[in-house]
């Protein structure tokens, strides 16, 4: 008996001992994490570079238009999932064009993704960045499609002897959810306006639209032909031999074929690689600088104050009245009214990375950019990320002038509501019955029941008005007739090239153009500077707040990241505000 007191006693205080350590060991996570959070605005690194350096653009993670605040639970996690952000991208490339201390560039391909817009906009500062005498080189073991359009802009491609490089064109695939709610006996009730209207088709349809086969194949077909011109032009060869690549299986040839057929200059292993940067720097190894910490050396953080002030302000993602995230009307409403008090901001830039979302919502923060315009009589001008379509060209409409890449997808202009009818669902499936007492015509919409004549024909009513004042915001903003928009309209999406030849932009370029157009529009081009807004402050308390949340979903996020839009596209139907202007969930692969 004593015997078994004391085994119980000294496994007890074992199993103490053991959680007392986990315990410390999460503590010290926990701490470190917090620290890395709080530092992210600290005092920039005081290291300064030596001679001969070179800059190298690591592409492996996911591009952001801008810097985003560390997670705590990424950090305890230690998630390999990192973010680079396209401002600070293109800042430390053309910063790197006028510094001694920085002889090139290299592109370190290892992955990583990025929007078709973003790969642009890499594209046009490395291009700038040539223009000072400087090399860029690239270098990779397997070369994604994306990847390898960004590696064309430098002067030479290597790959690692037994490397592989992916060119396939482009496609976009729609998943359509029809037959399963079907079997689940759940009916999507549309009211739209626009033919090409194909947000709601993946919910009544179970294949593709001509409408909508239609506009992919364009935008599409536009979109390639400007990527496969960039490639042909670098390699020093034509479209129909860079679309022979595409045709014939190209990552399922041997390396040596590439060299052959110039699509690498070079093979060479990553330590060979190496050397050859030193030699050409004449250095014992390559000064690697990195671009997130060469962008924080304090020469290159430090905030210039003097000058035209140009306010860019950032909307990105769905346009909703008061998501936490996203573009939230109940925030950027007030903040653009907040920026329209501040007297030394001289013009302002709406940078837009968005497919659109409550029309509602965009109606308000259209309207208040309307007031800043006429409050502070100074010039407003839209950038254009990967997209800006449907909600996201409504909020862009009224600028003065509008700016996208030649990859962007922008239109849409289009309204449509959903409202599910679980009848069958809850009849038929599982048995549950529902009964409603009201006066009038009761409690619409309602997820119980069909929509009656009358109530459908309300419904079309109030979509065909927000369409109407959809079109006349676009006609207005754009000088053009609301029979002109309605003819470049119905819902149809269309890519940055085709948006500017039909009057929906005015010039293809990038952020950087837009700004650096403004800056000479203002007479200041040599003298400026950039405040970027919302400001990004970490709130550490609110983070610890999430924590839970990011726990809960954080196992279904990782395993099941690639069907995770589908999912939350399906969960977030019965939260969509009653009238939606948004686009199609595409992804061009």
């Amino acid at each position: 008996m004593l015997k078994r007191f004391f085994e119980n006693f000294l496994a007890v205080l074992a199993g103490l001992w053991a959680t007392i350590f986990l315990c410390f060991l999460l503590v010290m996570v926990f701490v470190a994490a917090i620290a890395a959070l709080i530092s992210q605005d600290s005092t920039p690194t005081t290291v300064s570079l030596k001679d001969h350096n070179v800059l190298r653009i690591s592409l492996d993670g996911t591009i952001t238009d801008r810097a985003t605040p560390i997670s705590i639970m990424d950090q305890i996690y230690d998630s390999n999932e990192s973010s680079l952000a396209l401002n600070d991208l293109v800042k430390a490339i053309k910063l790197a064009a006028d510094d001694k201390a920085i002889d090139g560039i290299v592109l370190d391909c290892k992955g990583g993704s990025m929007g078709m817009a973003q790969m642009q906009a890499v594209i046009t500062a490395i291009k700038e960045f040539k223009e000072s005498g400087k090399w860029v080189f690239a270098y990779s073991d397997n070369y994604t499609q994306s990847n390898y359009a960004l590696a064309c802009a430098a002067d030479s491609i290597f790959i690692n002897p037994i490397g592989m490089v992916d060119v396939h064109g482009l496609s976009s695939t729609v998943v359509y959810f029809k037959d399963m709610l079907d079997k689940l006996g759940v009916e999507v009730q549309v009211v739209k306006v626009g033919t090409y209207k194909s947000a709601v088709e993946p919910f009544i349809l179970s294949d593709m639209s001509e409408a909508n086969r239609e506009q992919i194949t364009q935008f599409l077909g536009s979109i390639w032909n400007n990527i496969s011109a960039h490639i042909a032009q670098s390699r020093d060869t034509d479209t129909t031999t860079v679309n022979s690549w595409a045709n014939d299986f190209l990552f399922a040839k041997a390396t040596e074929e590439y060299v052959r057929l110039n699509v690498v200059d070079k093979m060479k292993y990553r330590h060979e690689f190496d050397d050859l940067l030193a030699e050409k720097i004449g250095e014992e190894k390559p000064n690697y600088v990195e671009f997130t910490d060469y962008i924080k050396l304090p020469q290159n953080a430090k905030d210039k104050k003097s000058g035209k002030q140009i306010a860019v302000l950032y909307a990105v993602g769905d346009i909703t009245e008061s998501a936490a995230d996203g573009i939230s009307s109940d925030k950027l409403v007030p903040l653009i009214f907040e920026l329209a008090e501040k007297d030394d901001i001289d013009g302002l830039v709406l940078r837009v990375n968005s497919g659109g979302g409550s029309a509602f919502a965009s109606e308000q923060i259209w309207e208040a950019l309307q007031q800043w315009k006429s409050v502070t009589q100074k010039p407003f001008y839209v950038s254009m990320g990967d997209y800006a379509a449907s909600g996201g060209y409504y909020i862009s409409c009224g600028a003065d002038r509008i700016y996208a890449e030649p990859l962007t997808l922008t239109g849409s202009i289009g309204i449509f509501g959903l409202i599910p009818n679980a009848q069958k669902l809850l009849n038929d499936k599982i048995g549950v019955h529902t009964a409603t007492v009201s006066t009038n015509t009761g409690n619409f919409p309602d997820f119980f029941h069909s929509m009656s004549p009358d109530q459908r024909n309300a419904m079309q009513a109030y979509v065909e008005r927000g369409y109407e004042l959809f079109v006349n915001r676009c006609a207005s903003g754009r000088n053009m007739s609301p029979d002109s928009i309605k003819a470049i309209a119905e819902g149809r999406v269309w890519d940055g090239s085709t948006a500017q030849r039909i009057g929906l932009v005015d010039k293809l370029g990038g952020l950087q153009q837009a700004v650096a157009d403004m800056a000479a529009d203002l007479e200041s081009a040599d003298d400026f500077y950039i405040t970027e807004y919302p400001t990004l402050k970490f709130k550490w308390w609110e983070e610890i707040v999430s924590m839970s949340n990011q726990m809960r979903t954080g196992a279904i996020d990782g395993q099941l990241k690639h069907l995770i839009p589908y999912y939350t596209t399906i969960k977030n139907i019965k939260e969509l505000a009653p009238m939606q202007a948004r686009m199609d969930y595409i992804q061009i692969q």
